[in-house]
């Protein structure tokens, strides 16, 4: 099975593409970071991009080295994955999803349009990220020096789902199949099968036998 490439599509040399895979016009596959002098980000030599077999690269989308992305992941039209990032099989990333530098991304997770994923996050398998969340990584939002040790975004547990225009600290984590309402803004951590809506959010009940994954 050959790959199928749009037009004005630029593949970085080295970067490694599955059987199957799409590409669609104006993507970027393999990019290297330009960094600001002031950037945290590591500036280590990075590894080669890696696509697995049937993965989809929609429209505008951009993918930089040191990323690794397994069999039939789709990443939708002017998304971005930036460097080091890790996604597990058949995640999805919607149109406008930024995904940061150092973050993990389990299999089955669905980042829906318009999301932020901070640099250094951990989101594990069948996650339901829903449009326009915002995750958060630096509680002192660049002062003081202690920041680098303590900068980390959040971790979504396995099943867990977050709803549209969530806002999501630095360092909280989101419990296994926990159900964060629409418009939250999530201060600290949330255990496993809790409902948590509000501004800041409070538990109001736990999440229905019915909604919950299979083992």
């Amino acid at each position: 099975m050959s790959n199928a490439t749009g037009e004005n599509v630029v593949i970085y040399p080295g970067t490694m593409l599955g059987e199957g895979c799409t590409v669609a016009d104006n993507a970027v596959l393999g990019k290297q970071p330009l960094l600001s002098l002031r950037s945290t980000a590591s500036r280590e030599s990075l590894s080669a991009l890696k696509l697995g077999t049937g993965c989809a690269v929609s429209t505008g989308a951009v993918i930089f080295a040191g990323t690794t992305l397994d069999a039939n992941c789709l990443v939708g039209d002017q998304a971005c994955i930036r460097e080091r990032c890790a996604l597990g099989e058949s995640v999805v990333v919607g149109r406008g999803v930024l995904v940061e530098n150092d973050t993990t991304v389990g299999a089955r997770t669905t980042i829906q349009a318009g999301a932020y994923i901070t640099a250094y996050s951990t989101i594990e398998d069948d996650v339901f990220i829903a449009p326009c969340v915002v995750t958060a990584n630096d509680n002192f939002m660049g002062r003081t020096e202690r920041r680098h040790a303590l900068r980390r975004g959040p971790t979504i547990r396995r099943g867990a789902r977050i709803g549209a225009g969530a806002v999501i600290l630095p360092r909280v984590e989101i419990g296994e199949e926990a159900f964060v309402g629409a418009g939250a803004v999530v201060l600290r951590d949330v255990p496993p099968r809790a409902v948590v809506v509000g501004n800041p959010a409070r538990q109001i009940r736990e999440v229905a036998s019915d909604e919950l994954l299979a083992d």
